[in-house]
């Protein structure tokens, strides 16, 4: 009877066992699976990351705000992932929602520079620059070997005119970025605020080394050049620059460039650069081409020309003096002196300033107006100490001299 009791007992003992192992086996296959999903999750939410930053690279941050919502719902604990969809709002305009997601990436990873870097641009925007200096500092504590960051702290300083402090800002990495190009860019605009424009050069020209095709650059050596009377450098500089396909069509380029032609007396060449200038698309209402086509043109006694280009600059800029006094100008180099009065009166009005009184003062002497010159070259004076010209003008008016100094109007 044992014998015939043993086999449902093993029976039993074996369905246990198979019970047993059945369950284990499936703890690892839910295990197994649920690794599984996690892991194609993270791979398509990196597939979606990427997708939503080249949208957003593209020009596209709809699409791309979309990308990567769907990339974080998937896997919502990555931190470039916050970043990005940070930079998204960002450039949509969204700067406070933008500010949260910065601020979550870095909570999900301390360590994030761009997280901290773009954080600072937001609070650049925000107007707290404090907080922005605070961010760019710590990425560049995260990231020491790049100069973005200091440079970006530099420049919040130079806006608002801690020149001192944004200058120790740069020069606390002095020796490991003392050939930056964007660090000697920097020290340059530095250099250009204090009125330094020797040094200005000397930190454009040390980044143009460094960065020789950078056009920024270019433009910032040419300024200085400007500032220091190195007219045939910076229209080199200019030529040089409108190669360059992207700056060919720079219009204040080129009146730039015409107005260092006429301080190298290539006064024909910025002529022919400036009909082009004021005959091409927009130029008709280019108020600063039409002054300097006046001027050149007046210098090279073209006066026809020179009196189109006052009587434009009256059609299209009549609050501004420069019209007027061309046209008086012109008027009275071709005698029709009450015409050349009543122009020289109307820009003394708008722009009462030492140049306008002492063309008003030639004209009234040539009109016989002794007292009334007296009166304008006084008030050149006045408001011009140091010009010799209304001095001299002054007192030859005084003695009844005739007019022999070199008038330059």
């Amino acid at each position: 009877m044992q014998i015939r009791h043993a086999a449902p007992i093993a029976l039993f003992t074996l369905a246990l066992a198979i019970t047993g192992c059945s369950g284990i086996q499936g703890n690892y296959t839910r295990q197994a699976t649920s690794a599984a999903k996690e892991k194609m999750a993270a791979m398509k939410s990196a597939m979606e990351w990427q997708t939503a930053k080249q949208q957003l690279l593209g020009g596209d941050p709809e699409k791309a705000l979309q990308s990567i919502d769907r990339s974080l719902a998937l896997n919502p604990n990555v931190a470039k992932s916050h970043v990005l969809k940070g930079r998204i709002l960002m450039e949509q305009g969204d700067l406070d929602g933008s500010l949260n997601w910065f601020s979550s990436a870095q909570a999900l990873e301390p360590e994030n520079v761009e997280a901290s870097y773009y954080a600072g641009v937001v609070n650049e925007r925000l107007r707290q620059p404090q907080v922005a200096i605070t961010n760019y500092r710590r990425a560049a504590e995260l990231e020491p070997s790049n100069p973005q960051y200091i440079v970006a702290a530099a420049e919040v300083l130079i806006d608002q005119g801690k020149l001192d402090e944004a200058e120790a800002e740069l020069n606390s990495k002095q020796t490991q970025f003392a050939h930056n190009a964007a660090v000697n860019q920097t020290r340059g605009h530095i250099a250009s605020l204090r009125g330094n424009h020797e040094a200005a050069l000397t930190f454009f020209e040390e980044a143009r080394l460094a960065a020789p095709d950078d056009p920024a650059i270019h433009s910032n050596l040419i300024a200085s050049q400007i500032a220091l009377n190195k007219f045939a450098d910076a229209e080199l500089a200019i030529s040089r620059l409108l190669k360059n396909k992207d700056y060919s069509d720079r219009r204040d380029l080129q009146l730039m460039r015409a107005r260092c032609l006429v301080q190298v007396e290539r006064a024909i060449e910025a002529r022919d650069l400036l009909i082009k200038l004021t005959t091409s698309e927009g130029g008709s209402a280019d108020a600063e081409s039409w002054i300097e086509l006046g001027k050149v043109s007046f210098k090279l006694k073209d006066y026809n020309r020179a009196r189109t280009a006052a009587a434009r600059l009256v059609a299209i800029a009549p609050e501004r003096p420069e019209g007027y006094q061309l046209r008086a100008m012109v008027l009275r180099r071709l005698g029709s002196l009450d015409q050349a009065h009543e122009n020289a009166v109307r820009a003394a009005a708008i722009a009462p300033n030492a140049e306008n009184y002492v063309l008003l003062g030639l004209i009234e002497r040539q009109l016989g107006r002794g007292t009334e010159a007296r009166t304008s070259f006084a008030k050149a004076i006045e408001l011009e100490p140091t010009n010799t010209l209304a001095a001299n003008l002054l007192a030859q008016t005084q003695n009844g001299a005739v007019a022999t100094v070199t008038e330059e109007n």
